[in-house]
């Protein structure tokens, strides 16, 4: 009981300060629950073990997520009855591609729910079918947005964002597998080829849009262009958790998200330079955007793919080692950071 008391403070409390305060939450802010969820579930888990996670700590963090993310679908409720749901999470199309962030973030929350907390297993299943209908509704309107991209030539403002079609196809994958054992395995195929085509269909469109327009690299480079490899990531681990898929493919896959972090990444840290020498540190640096949670769950996305991932060779495991080693202190400082620097961004709303 203590554990549902703590949500429901921390929940209630939370979302009360949006309504009093009359904060509307961005759409693609439930990246933080998605950054966060599997910061705790992957990271964490992996490098502390089982033992850590199912303590009280462990458990504090989850119901810590869990209330983050009530309060945030408590933000949507507010904002849809105050008449502005439209014009923050729809009107902007390339936005409502964030509405992917509600899928995934529920579908981590529903597994947090079921691997956690026991007693909670059946609220879990209820959740795994909400999200599915939540999935289908965003997968509607996103064909729906793809096709307006094409008819009016939207290209020039398309990044990363719209790569959240797969993670959110792929979460529903994870989500289904955890609390539902068997499965239907036609089910999970179609899951795991559709959020495959819409990777190939996003990553086509971004390569589109920056091959064939004029950018900067400080001004047009988006922070949701490192889901490139973060959507790739989050496939592997459901071709993993799936069991349907051969070794040799989730090796691939594993190879390909490698290669595209090492690319991003590396273009990430040009323009962090650019932007340090345009705009100073504290500018070009420590300034508080809501589409900086991608970078944090990709990192970690990969870091937990990485930890599954057994290879035959030995420099790859000791590439390996290297992630898990170094990766995990990586991740809690940029989780640190981007912590402290939301936090002084609500403190100023408030």
């Amino acid at each position: 009981m203590f554990y549902f008391w703590l949500l429901l403070i921390l929940a209630v409390g939370i979302g009360w300060l949006f309504f009093y305060k009359k904060i509307y939450i961005q759409t693609s802010t439930m990246a933080a629950v998605m950054a966060f969820g599997i910061f705790t579930e992957g990271v964490l888990l992996n490098h502390f073990g089982v033992r850590f996670f199912h303590s009280s700590f462990g458990k504090i963090l989850s119901i810590c997520n869990l209330s983050i993310w009530i309060a945030f679908i408590e933000s949507f409720f507010i904002a849809f009855i105050n008449g502005r749901f439209k014009k923050l999470h729809y009107t902007n199309q390339i936005n409502r591609f964030g509405i992917g962030t509600w899928v995934a973030g529920t579908s981590i929350c529903g597994i947090i729910l079921y691997k956690q907390f026991v007693e909670w297993r059946t609220i879990s299943e209820v959740i795994t079918f909400l999200n599915i209908l939540l999935w289908v509704t965003y997968i509607g309107i996103s064909l729906k947005t793809f096709i307006e991209i094409y008819r009016t030539k939207l290209y020039g403002k398309v990044h990363g964002i719209i790569l959240l079609t797969t993670v959110s196809t792929q979460s529903i994958v994870l989500l289904m597998t955890t609390v539902f054992k068997n499965f239907p395995i036609s089910a999970t195929l179609s899951f795991l080829f559709i959020g495959f085509g819409f990777y190939l269909l996003s990553v086509f469109i971004i390569f589109y849009r920056y091959g064939t327009t004029s950018w900067s690299i400080e001004a047009d480079w988006n922070n949701t262009n490192c889901i490139v490899h973060g959507a790739l990531s989050i496939s592997g681990i459901a071709c993993m958790m799936s069991a349907v898929v051969p070794f040799e493919i989730i090796r691939t896959i594993w190879w390909l998200s490698a290669a595209m972090f090492l690319a991003v990444e590396s273009i990430e840290v040009y323009r962090l330079v650019r932007r340090i020498q345009l705009l100073g540190v504290k500018k070009g640096l420590f300034i508080y955007d809501v589409t900086q949670w991608s970078r944090i769950f990709t990192f970690a996305m990969f870091y937990t793919f990485t930890s599954f991932f057994h290879p035959h060779f030995s420099i790859i495991q000791q590439v390996k080692h290297a992630v898990l080693s170094i990766g995990v202190w990586i991740i809690i400082l940029l989780l640190s950071v981007e912590i402290i620097l939301c936090a002084d961004y609500m403190l100023k709303l408030i």
